[in-house]
C-alpha cells in the first residue's frame, strides 16, 4: 500500500528508468522498483527533518545535504552494483562463449547449444540464459526472450553478443565465426583491462608511500634531533 502510494510521487519516465536498472542487477537481487523508491523518498525526508531540527543551520544544512543524499542512493545503491555485475559478467564471458561456440561447431542449433552451455557451466551468465530458456519453454520466442534479456544485461560487448544471436537466428545464418570473433575481442579486452591496472600500480604505491612510509622515515630520522634538543 505505501509503496504503490509513494510510486504515485514519481512520473513514468522516473519509475521507467529505475526500473530498467533494476533489471540490471540480475535475478537474484532483493531490490524492486517500488521498494527503491520508497526508502530512498523515506530517508531523504527524514535526514532532512533531523538535520533541520537538530542543528543551528539546518535550514541551509538540510537542502544540501538531502539532496546529496538522494542522488549518491541511486548511485551507490545501483549504479556501482550495475557497473560491478557488468565487469563480473564479461569476465565470465569468455568461458561460457567459448563452451557455447564447441556446441554450434558440433552441429546442434542456437537453442540446443544454450541448453547444452547452460547444463555445463555454472555462472551468473548462465543463469542469465537459464532464465531466457525458461522463457522460451513457457511459451516465448527465442528472440523475444533475447531481447527481454539484452534488458537485463549491463554490457555493451555482451548486448552485442545477444544481437549477432537474434540476427543468426533470424535469418539462420551460421554464427560460429562471429563468435571466434567476439571471444576474441573480449579476451583482448580483458588483456588491456589487465595492463592497465598493472600500470596503475606505481602511482597508487607513490600514494601509500607519501601518506605512510614518508612520515616515519621522518620520524626515524628526526627522531634523534628532536631527543637531543628535548634533553638538552
Amino acid at each position: 500500500m505505501i509503496k504503490s502510494l509513494v510510486t504515485k510521487f514519481y512520473s513514468q519516465k522516473a519509475l521507467k528508468r529505475i526500473e530498467a536498472k533494476v533489471k540490471k542487477l540480475g535475478p537474484n537481487t532483493k531490490i524492486d522498483t517500488s521498494l527503491f523508491l520508497s526508502l530512498r523518498l523515506f530517508l531523504t525526508i527524514l535526514i532532512f527533518i533531523l538535520l533541520l531540527i537538530s542543528n543551528k543551520y539546518g535550514y541551509l544544512i538540510s537542502p544540501i545535504i538531502s539532496i546529496a543524499f538522494y542522488i549518491l542512493f541511486e548511485y551507490i545503491l545501483l549504479d556501482l552494483k550495475i557497473k560491478e555485475r557488468g565487469e563480473i559478467l564479461e569476465k565470465e564471458s569468455l568461458f561460457f562463449l567459448e563452451i557455447l561456440t564447441l556446441s554450434l561447431e558440433g552441429g546442434k542449433n542456437l537453442a540446443h547449444a544454450l541448453k547444452n552451455t547452460v547444463n555445463n557451466v555454472n555462472s551468473n551468465l548462465s543463469l542469465e540464459f537459464k532464465q531466457t530458456l525458461e522463457e522460451v519453454s513457457l511459451g516465448k520466442s527465442l528472440n523475444e526472450s533475447l531481447e527481454a534479456m539484452k534488458e537485463r544485461i549491463p554490457s555493451k560487448d555482451l548486448n552485442n553478443v545477444i544481437l549477432q544471436m537474434i540476427q543468426a537466428n533470424s535469418y539462420g545464418t551460421n554464427m560460429v565465426e562471429a563468435m571466434h570473433n567476439q571471444i576474441e575481442y573480449l579476451r583482448e579486452k580483458q588483456m588491456l583491462n589487465v595492463k592497465a591496472k598493472i600500470n596503475k600500480l606505481p602511482t597508487k604505491i607513490s600514494v601509500i608511500s607519501v601518506f605512510f612510509i614518508v612520515p616515519i622515515m621522518l620520524l626515524i630520522i628526526l627522531a634523534p634531533v628532536v631527543l637531543n634538543f628535548l634533553l638538552s
